[in-house]
């Protein structure tokens, strides 16, 4: 393998983040270069596109200052790593690995590439077991499932921020594994006051001993969003199939970085596709997504529960469209709802979780859990039908039936979906077991005899 190589002088134009260079040296895209202007510390870069005479860099920090003949460029001769080691834990990083809380660099036990290396289909492992999030909408009606990615579709002005903030604070395992336990919670593109609200509520939940924290503020480069769950990624990797860690990565806003993407792209000169965003777009996220998973062989898992705002509250907009493409359903955040005053206004209907059978029912959450959820979602269907003929013929023109699902529809959307503070599974379990005894023992056609019996009406006989 090659050493480190210097170039002087080779600086041709600079535009913005971007280095235009004159190649002097056999290099590989994506090497990881740095760049030492005059003054200041060497400064993080990549080769983010070369030919035969020239290549482009991507300066990951601020390029003030740099002029073309006395910039200097060290190739590095290895892809950009981040060091990984067991002091992880507890520690909170800017967007490219560096320590922003005060403390000393983490002492390396391994430098993991942030690109990540593509997993063999073949020795990939169907996600099992359950995270529990404490909300119920997700838990009981959408569980998440270790090793699955499952996005939350959100819009401008719905507390996803918070949401995050809270599921971050208390997902956790049930039984014998719980202690092994991490989050990686990353910000990107962020304001600083929010960045600030997402680290004192870590530290002062206690939360931020289990958790490491990636910070991208939204007045750093570009470029520097671009790198931000990749590093957070990597450190996510070795928590879980190093140390063996089932991992619940959080990546919040992926529309900024999809956003950045795009003016990445276009300062390249590269032709855009639909709305502007590169044409691999696709393959860029799946890059990420494709992160998560359970390996065979291997202890550890690694969950993902990216969050997007969903550009004009269009789920057909390409960010959420690709998004749904590669992962495994959506949890959707509805205005209407955020309206009435339902926290957190979680729409039930559109929201899916592909992988939830494999994780839920018998010797992994409750034996009855199953056809409890299928109950309640056939259950609020149906009442969301019946909100359209009465706002149709009115409430007088409705059988007894139909009114009994207003009613239920209603306390669906108050007493389960909106809620307080923080809910075991049992105890969503039992909201949604008093709120089916609102309906006919005839329409609760997805339980059986026996779920009836125990739990409709030998509770509505000892009320």
């Amino acid at each position: 393998m090659r050493g480190e190589l210097m170039l002087n002088g080779a600086v041709r134009r600079i535009e913005g983040p971007l280095l235009y260079v004159q190649r002097g040296a056999q290099v590989g895209l994506n090497e990881a270069v740095e760049i030492l202007g005059v003054t200041g510390a060497p400064r993080v870069g990549r080769i983010a596109a070369l030919d035969d005479a020239s290549m482009i860099i991507e300066v990951l920090e601020s390029t003030t200052g740099l002029g073309l003949e006395d910039t200097r460029i060290r190739l590095k001769a290895e892809p950009l790593r981040f060091s990984v080691g067991p002091g992880l834990l507890g520690r909170v990083f800017n967007s490219v690995g560096q320590p922003l809380d005060g403390g000393p660099p983490i002492p390396a036990a391994q430098r993991m590439r942030i690109d990540g290396l593509a997993i063999n289909p073949t020795a990939r492992a169907l996600p099992r077991d359950f995270i529990e999030t404490s909300i119920s909408t997700i838990d009981l009606m959408n569980s998440l499932v270790r090793g699955q990615k499952l996005p939350l579709f959100s819009c401008g002005g719905l507390p996803h921020d918070r949401l995050a903030t809270q599921i971050a604070q208390r997902a956790r395992l049930r039984g014998k594994a719980a202690g092994q336990f991490a989050i990686v919670f990353v910000g990107i593109g962020v304001p600083h006051d929010t960045a600030e609200a997402f680290r004192l509520a870590m530290e002062s939940s206690g939360a931020l001993e289990h958790t490491v924290m990636f910070l991208n503020r939204a007045d750093e480069p570009s470029t520097q969003r671009l790198l931000t769950p990749r590093y957070a990624l990597t450190a996510a990797e070795y928590l879980a199939f190093t140390e063996g860690r089932h991992v619940l990565v959080i990546l919040t806003d992926m529309t900024n970085y999809c956003e950045a993407l795009r003016e990445v792209s276009a300062s390249h000169g590269e032709i855009p596709s639909r709305k502007g965003y590169p044409g691999y777009m696709y393959s860029d996220l799946a890059s990420l997504y494709e992160r998560a998973g359970c390996i065979k062989g291997l202890p550890g898992t690694l969950t993902q529960l990216p969050i997007l705002t969903m550009p004009g509250e269009d789920i057909g907009h390409p960010i959420p469209d690709l998004t749904g493409y590669i992962t495994e359903g959506q949890i959707v955040l509805a205005r209407d709802l955020d309206h009435k005053g339902v926290y957190p206004p979680v729409a039930v209907l559109p929201s899916l979780s592909r992988l939830m059978d494999a994780g839920t029912g018998k010797g992994y959450t409750h034996r009855d859990h199953p056809n409890l959820a299928h109950q309640l979602f056939a259950g609020y269907a149906r009442a969301t039908r019946v909100r359209v003929l009465a706002s149709v013929m009115g409430q007088e023109g409705l059988s007894e039936t139909d009114r009994r699902y207003l009613e239920f529809g209603d306390a669906f959307e108050h007493k389960l979906v909106s809620q307080d503070g923080p809910r075991t599974l049992e105890e969503s379990m039992d909201v949604g077991w008093r709120l089916l005894r609102l309906l006919p023992e005839a329409e609760l056609s997805r339980l059986s005899d026996e779920q009836i019996a125990q739990h409709i009406r030998r509770e509505t006989a000892d009320a």
